[in-house]
């Protein structure tokens, strides 16, 4: 019969392999928000009002860009928070489409993945 469950030992190698991505993902979250807040004056007030407009507008791009990235970045710590849990629970890598084990080497690339490759294909 295939195994239904990951290992004590291999749980414990993924949460390792996830904390470490939590840290640096709210590592790079808090660059996310540091660039965000800074209030970006680069010392136009004595340059033109057309390129003080233009950096303006580049300044608003840039703070939308920036917000999308802390969404994506909160909701990967999300999902990485969501791991953990699932490793506590031992129900860590188990595709909740097939209830088959999700490959090791996937989860090492995307360890919050909740759907084996041949689930995912299924839904495509």
């Amino acid at each position: 019969m295939a195994i239904t469950k990951y290992s004590d030992k291999d749980l414990k190698e993924f949460k390792f392999l996830i904390e470490n991505k939590i840290t640096k993902a709210e590592n790079d979250l808090a660059l996310i928000k540091s660039a965000y807040m800074n209030d970006g004056n680069n010392g136009t007030e004595d340059t033109s009002p057309t390129f003080k407009a233009f950096e303006e507008g580049s300044q608003t791009m840039s703070k939308e860009a920036n917000t999308q990235l802390a969404i994506r970045q909160e909701k990967f710590i999300r999902d990485l928070n969501s791991a953990l849990i699932r490793i506590i629970n031992k129900t860590y890598g188990i595709c909740r489409v097939t209830g088959k084990l999700i490959n090791k080497k996937r989860l090492e690339l995307v360890p919050h993945a909740t759907l084996s490759i041949e689930a995912k294909n299924i839904q495509k």
